[in-house]
C-alpha cells in the first residue's frame, strides 16, 4: 500500500493518522504529554532510522513510556492483517541461528540473555530471530572468528550501554569501532570509550562521507553497523531475573565453562524457590554438554512435568533419547512436541533424521517436506532438498 491507502486502513480501525512532528517546543513544560500515542517505523526505513526520524523529545518520551514506537510489521500483526505463522517461516530458532553463524546454541542463548540479540517473537517459549538479529549475530560471531575473546567483547558492549542511559540495547542503532584491542562507540564526529571518555576522530574530520565509511577506509580499524530491531531498545523490558544475583552467578559460571559450578548453583536456586521448569531445563542442557545423558534425560522429564507446554524441553528430550539409542521413545517424544506445536521446524528436521535411521523412509519424507515448508531459508534446508531429491 502507499501512504494514503495505509492511512485509510488505519482509519477503519478508529486510528487517527497524523504527520510526525519534527520538534516539540513545549516538551519542557510541566505535565507535558506527547502529541501521539504510537509511532510506526516503516518497514523500508534504513538502519538508524529511529534516531534520524524522531525528534529528541519523542525519543525521551518513549524512554519514559509515554508513547510507544513499533515497527510496521508489528502494527499489521496487531491488527490481524499479517499471519505470524507465515512470518515465522523467515525467522530462525536458536539452533538454526547457531548453525548459521557458526557458534553453539549456548552462545546464542547467552547473547539473548545479555540483550545483544532479541527474539522478534516467542511461541511456546521458543524464541525466533529475524534478519536484523541474524545480522547482529553474524557480526558478533565475526569478532570471535577474528580472535577476539567472546567474554571481552560482551563485557565491552555491556559497558557501552552505560554511556547511553536511555537506551538499554544500543547495538542496533550505533556504530561500533574496533581499533586494535579496543572497542569504541562512534557518536557523530567523535568516539567514546566504554567508560564515557570522549576521543576525537581525526579521520572523520578529513571526509564529508558517512562516519562508518570514513572508519573503514583506515587500515587499523573496522566499523560494524548493527541493524535496528523491530522494537526500539528503550522500550524493551528488563526481566526481574536480571537482578537475581544467584541466577547471574549461574550464568557467569556457565559462560566461563565451569559447568559443574553452574549446575550446583542452579540446584541451589531450586532449593530456594522450589521447582522451576526453566531452571530444570538449564540443568538438563548443562548435563547434556557434560555427556551425562541419562541425568539430562531425567531433568528434561522434570521440566516437562512442571510445564507441559515447554516445547524446547520436549525437543531436547527427544534428542537425548535418540542419542541413548531409545529411538521409539525419541520418535514418540518428538511427535508429541509436534502435536502441541506443528510449526517447530527443528523438530521436523530431527524427527526426519531419526526416521531415516530406523528405515521409516516414507514417514521421514513427510517431515523433510514439512521442514522445508516451514523453514526454506534454514541452514539445513539444502540437506532436506538433497534428501528429497530436489
Amino acid at each position: 500500500m502507499n501512504r494514503r491507502e495505509a492511512a485509510n486502513v488505519l482509519q477503519s480501525y478508529q486510528a487517527i493518522v497524523v504527520d510526525l512532528p519534527r520538534s516539540v517546543p513545549s516538551a519542557q513544560e510541566p505535565g507535558w504529554q506527547p502529541p501521539v500515542d504510537l509511532v510506526v517505523i516503516g518497514a523500508d526505513q534504513p538502519p538508524l532510522s529511529q534516531t534520524d526520524l524522531l525528534c529528541p523529545e519523542l525519543i525521551q518520551a518513549a524512554a519514559r513510556g509515554d508513547l510507544e514506537i513499533i515497527h510496521e510489521t508489528e502494527l499489521w500483526q496487531r491488527l490481524g492483517l499479517v499471519d505470524i505463522e507465515q512470518s515465522v517461516r523467515r525467522f530462525h530458532t536458536p539452533a538454526m541461528l547457531a548453525e548459521l553463524v557458526g557458534v553453539s546454541v549456548r552462545v546464542i542463548r547467552r547473547w539473548q540473555r545479555r540483550g545483544l540479540i532479541t527474539p522478534v517473537v516467542t511461541l511456546h517459549k521458543l524464541p525466533y530471530f529475524d534478519f536484523a538479529e541474524v545480522a547482529t549475530a553474524k557480526r558478533l560471531a565475526g569478532w570471535i572468528a577474528a580472535g577476539a575473546s567472546p567474554a571481552a567483547i560482551e563485557r565491552r558492549l555491556v559497558d557501552l550501554i552505560e554511556v547511553l542511559p536511555n537506551i538499554r540495547r544500543p547495538l542496533d542503532q550505533l556504530s561500533i569501532l574496533v581499533e586494535g584491542k579496543q572497542i569504541l562507540l562512534r557518536q557523530g564526529d567523535g568516539l567514546i570509550e566504554p567508560g564515557g571518555q570522549m576521543r576525537f576522530d581525526f579521520d572523520s574530520l578529513d571526509s564529508s562521507s558517512d562516519a562508518s565509511e570514513a572508519a573503514t577506509s583506515t587500515e587499523s580499524s573496522h566499523v560494524l553497523a548493527f541493524h535496528p530491531p523491530d522494537e526500539p531498545p528503550m522500550l524493551r523490558a528488563v526481566g526481574t531475573n536480571d537482578e537475581d544475583d544467584l541466577l547471574l552467578a549461574a550464568y557467569h559460571a556457565e559462560d566461563e565453562d565451569d559447568l559443574e559450578t553452574a549446575v550446583e548453583i542452579y540446584h541451589t536456586l531450586l532449593a530456594r524457590d522450589g521447582p522451576r521448569a526453566e531452571i530444570c531445563f538449564q540443568i538438563a542442557e548443562l548435563l547434556y554438554r557434560m555427556n551425562f545423558l541419562v541425568a539430562a534425560r531425567e531433568r528434561y522429564y522434570v521440566a516437562i512435568e512442571l510445564d507441559p507446554e515447554f516445547i524446547e524441553a520436549r525437543a531436547g528430550l527427544g534428542g537425548v533419547l535418540a542419542e541413548l539409542g531409545e529411538y521409539e521413545l525419541a520418535i514418540a517424544a518428538l511427535r508429541g512436541t509436534l502435536a502441541m506445536y506443528d510449526g517447530y521446524a527443528d523438530v521436523h528436521y530431527t524427527l526426519a533424521k531419526i526416521l531415516d535411521k530406523v528405515d521409516q523412509a516414507q514417514q521421514a519424507t513427510e517431515h523433510w517436506q514439512r521442514f522445508l515448508q516451514l523453514a526454506p531459508e534454514s541452514p539445513w534446508a539444502d540437506e532436506a532438498r538433497e534428501r528429497l531429491g530436489l
